[in-house]
């Protein structure tokens, strides 16, 4: 008997998570792996071998949407199957659409909002002690410091600064989601720092929805810049997101520090002043185009990503020549490229003049078509340089081979031993392309 009840103790404890969406929704699954090996929970792969499933969920287009959707009813079935399985949802659409995931997926067993996630541990057991479904979710609150996290990755950590956004772009869910923007204290920040370095991490990458807007006291992000920059261990930062209006010269100034990447991403949008205007960005493209020139002078061979949107409401073909000019004249090293999803309760999803889809996806195709153009380009240069890379771990498209990222954020592929994984090593690129680099590890570097 007692060996049975062991067994059955361990299939409840096996979980499957699932997360969608940004860097700051994988920070928070692994807060939310780390309170449930606390509770001394299991880890799987495979959603059919879990007596758990969470869906870590977003909201920032429709299409990702749907895929939850699609995702709950895979779910649905696993659940006819084995009534034992709990199913949970939490996140940005959980968040915001509690009633209509309730309608659209009933057999969901609890959901679970972007400001109380940290109590999962107690509303899994009062849904498995009561057999009763819970839906929690707080319009606002502060997630409390020193949570568990279970790291994804064994030399790259996420480290949240700050939390929600105050922006309210016509497009965007976020700071209804999210909330309004909350920062955290720069001793926990560093706190949080030291122990990843004690622990070998190389790189950190400071999250926000707008870290350009971090504040703590006097501290702005600037200052917090300098602060990480000087933990010893740590080798490389990142940060993530910056919006433009809040990119301050003093800012662009810290980021010539030594540790901190050559590499940022700045989300412009659109091209056009009158789009930029629709979506309430608080910039137009030639304040924008200020700031890019600034950062290249004070980061000479600086990388630069961006967002751009087509299709916006209202959007003319003329609107949409500007981005492509736009895009010619600063040349990103790279781009995340959409068209525009309406997202219920949004400004702009009221908005009369929507575009219809099937100019959307044709001026994305011609975007993607230029940026593609571009990023070759940027690329070509790099051959036969001798590059430093970050180790990461096994190719994702061959198994044979490692992949790591340069200072300025390059996917580069390489042949080379799996004692390689965490270095920081020299690499000489021997091609380019658009989306990867190839290089060879420097002899001196397998010695």
């Amino acid at each position: 008997m007692m060996l049975n009840k062991k067994i059955n103790c361990d299939f409840e404890k096996k979980v499957y998570i699932h997360t969608y969406g940004c860097q700051m929704n994988e920070s928070d699954s692994e807060i939310i792996s780390g309170l449930l090996k606390r509770e001394e929970y299991s880890f799987t792969s495979y959603p059919e071998k879990a007596n758990l499933i969470l869906l870590n969920t977003c909201y920032v287009r429709n299409k990702v949407k749907h895929k939850i959707y699609s995702k709950l009813g895979e779910i649905g079935k696993l659940k006819k199957k084995n009534p034992g399985l709990l199913l949970g949802v939490c996140g940005c659409l959980a968040q915001k659409e509690s009633e209509e995931i309730i309608i659209q997926a009933p057999y969901v067993d609890f959901i679970v909002g972007t400001f109380n996630f940290y109590r999962l541990p107690q509303i899994i057991k009062k849904v498995r002690e009561n057999h009763k479904k819970i839906v929690q979710i707080d319009k606002q609150g502060i997630l409390p410091e020193e949570l568990p996290k279970l790291r994804k990755k064994r030399f790259t950590a996420y480290v949240p600064v700050m939390r929600g956004c105050n922006n309210f772009c016509t497009y965007c869910i976020v700071p209804y989601v999210r909330g309004r923007e909350r920062s955290r204290s720069s001793e926990d920040i560093l706190r949080e720092t030291k122990e990843l370095s004690l622990e070998g991490y190389k790189e950190v990458i400071l999250l926000g929805q707008n870290v350009n807007s971090y504040l703590y006291k006097e501290k702005d992000f600037a200052d917090l810049l300098s602060e990480v920059n000087d933990i010893e261990g740590i080798e490389r930062i990142r940060f993530t997101t910056s919006h433009p209006k809040d990119l301050s010269e003093k800012l662009i100034e810290r980021m010539k520090l030594r540790k901190v990447c050559e590499h940022l991403h700045l989300p412009l949008q659109a091209g056009s002043n009158e789009v930029l205007k629709r979506m309430k960005r608080g910039y137009t493209h030639e304040k924008y185009e200020e700031i890019v020139k600034k950062v290249r002078e004070a980061v000479p061979g600086i990388s630069l990503t961006t967002d751009l949107i087509v299709g916006f409401p209202g959007e003319t073909e003329e609107d949409f020549k500007e981005t492509l000019k736009v895009m010619e004249r600063i040349k990103f090293d790279g781009a995340f490229t959409f068209y525009y999803s309406p997202i219920k309760g949004t400004k702009a999803a009221e908005f009369k003049d929507q575009i219809p889809e099937e100019i959307k996806k044709e001026r994305l195709r011609r975007l993607i078509e230029v940026q593609q153009r571009i990023t070759e380009k940027k690329n070509e240069p790099l051959v036969d340089q001798k590059i430093e890379v970050l180790v990461e771990g096994i190719s994702k498209k061959n198994p044979e081979e490692l992949q790591g990222r340069t200072r300025t954020n390059k996917i580069v592929v390489f042949k080379g031993k799996k004692e390689l994984i965490g270095s920081l090593i020299q690499v000489k690129i021997v091609a380019s392309g658009c989306w990867a680099l190839r290089g060879e590890v420097l002899r001196k570097e397998i010695q």
